[in-house]
């Protein structure tokens, strides 16, 4: 079986970044909490990004980014369907599209 487990909650994360902002340190965190010590530095600089404080992807970006690549693989795959389906069918009915002169 994997070592997954569920995402941490929200409050949680955001907990874990107010206690760094603090002055406490990730090391203590992940000792005293479960996460890692870099899954906490993770957090704390996503949210330094989300602030405005740092350069980067927000999170509300990285997930529309990775909405679109999903709509855009999807987009993709049905493309190709089509595609194979407008061959199957003119090679089933013998008749092959003709292409205009000029375009």
């Amino acid at each position: 079986m994997p070592k997954t487990r569920a995402p941490y909650p929200a409050e949680f994360r955001q907990e874990m970044v107010r206690l760094v902002r603090a002055g406490r340190t990730a090391g203590e965190l992940s000792r005293e909490f479960e996460p890692s010590d870099q899954t906490i530095r993770n957090w704390v600089s996503q949210a330094d990004i989300d602030d405005g404080r740092k350069e980067g992807l927000a999170t509300v970006e990285r997930e529309e980014l990775r909405l679109l690549r999903r709509e855009n693989r999807v987009l993709r795959e049905e493309k190709e369907i089509l595609a194979r389906a407008a061959a199957w069918f003119a090679e089933e009915t013998g008749s092959m599209p003709r292409r205009r002169l000029g375009s």
